[in-house]
C-alpha cells in the first residue's frame, strides 16, 4: 500500500487532545484542500464556521448533547450546506433562483461532506487529529441562530480538530464483500458474513472499553434504527428553503 492508502487506512476519532494550538495558516491550507474536492456542477454549497468565541463553543457542546471536547479542542468548525452565495450569483445575473427541490438539498450536502472529508485527510497528513460532531443536529434551530445562519443555510455537522492526546485502535469497518457489489444488488450471504463481523466488533469495543462495553454492530444498528432520527429536520430544511413544504 501506498502511504495515501495507509492513512486513509489509519483514520480514528480523536476526542483528546493537547493544548498545542493550529496556526491558522495551517487552518487556512486544510480549508484549500478542502475546496479542492469534487463540487456538483461546480455549485461549491459549503461554507465553513470557524467558531472562536468560548461562549458560543460552549453552548454548541450543549446543542451537541454535552460533548466537552467541541468546547475545549483548539479548533471548532461548523461545515454549512450553502445555497444563499448561489443565491447571490443569481441576483448578480439578474435571475431569481429556483430553490426548494430535493436535488439542491442533496448536491449541497454531498458537497459539504466531500469538502469535509478533503480537509479531514490533510489535517491527518499533518498529524492532526480529528471528530466529526453530528449532535448539532439535535438542536439545529439553536444552533443556526448562534451562528446567525440565513435561509438557504443551513449546518451539516461540526469538526474538532487538534493534535491528539489519545492513541485508540481503528474501529473495524465491514468486510468489503458486503460493501462491494458485482453487476448487481444481492444481499446473500451478507448476513453470515456481518455475523463474523459483529465479532471483531464486539472484541473492539471491549479493548476499549476495558470490557465496560459488549456491543456488535447489527446490534447497534438495530437499536438505532428503530427510533426515531431527528423529525424535527423536515420541518427546519423546509424553513430554510431546503426543501419544498
Amino acid at each position: 500500500m501506498n502511504p495515501v492508502i495507509e492513512l486513509l487506512n489509519s483514520h480514528r476519532s480523536i476526542r483528546k487532545f493537547t493544548d498545542q494550538p493550529i496556526p491558522q495558516e495551517t487552518l487556512n491550507t486544510l480549508v484549500q484542500a478542502g475546496q479542492a474536492a469534487a463540487t456538483s456542477s461546480f455549485i461549491q454549497a459549503c461554507t465553513v464556521i470557524q467558531v472562536n468565541d468560548q461562549d458560543k463553543r460552549n453552548q454548541l457542546a450543549e446543542c451537541a448533547g454535552g460533548q466537552a471536547y467541541v468546547a475545549e479542542a483548539p479548533v471548532f468548525l461548523v461545515f454549512c450546506a450553502d445555497m444563499q452565495r448561489n443565491k447571490l450569483a443569481c441576483e448578480m445575473n439578474d435571475a431569481e433562483i429556483n430553490s426548494g427541490f430535493t436535488e439542491q438539498f442533496i448536491t449541497a450536502t454531498v458537497d459539504v461532506a466531500l469538502f469535509a472529508q478533503n480537509l479531514t485527510v490533510a489535517a491527518e497528513s499533518l498529524g492532526l487529529g480529528i471528530v466529526y460532531i453530528g449532535g448539532i443536529r439535535n438542536q439545529i434551530a439553536r444552533v443556526s441562530e448562534l451562528l446567525e445562519l440565513p435561509e438557504l443555510v443551513y449546518p451539516v455537522f461540526g469538526l474538532c480538530l487538534g493534535y491528539p492526546d489519545q492513541n485508540p485502535e481503528v474501529k473495524p469497518r465491514l468486510p468489503v464483500e458486503v460493501v462491494l457489489k458485482q453487476d448487481s444488488y444481492s444481499d446473500s450471504g451478507d448476513k453470515e458474513t456481518i455475523a463474523e463481523y459483529d465479532k471483531s466488533v464486539r472484541e473492539y469495543y471491549q479493548t476499549r472499553t476495558g470490557g465496560n462495553k459488549e456491543m456488535t454492530w447489527s446490534e447497534q444498528m438495530s437499536g438505532m434504527l428503530v427510533k426515531e432520527a431527528r423529525p424535527h429536520m423536515l420541518s427546519f430544511l423546509q424553513e430554510r428553503g431546503f426543501l419544498l413544504k
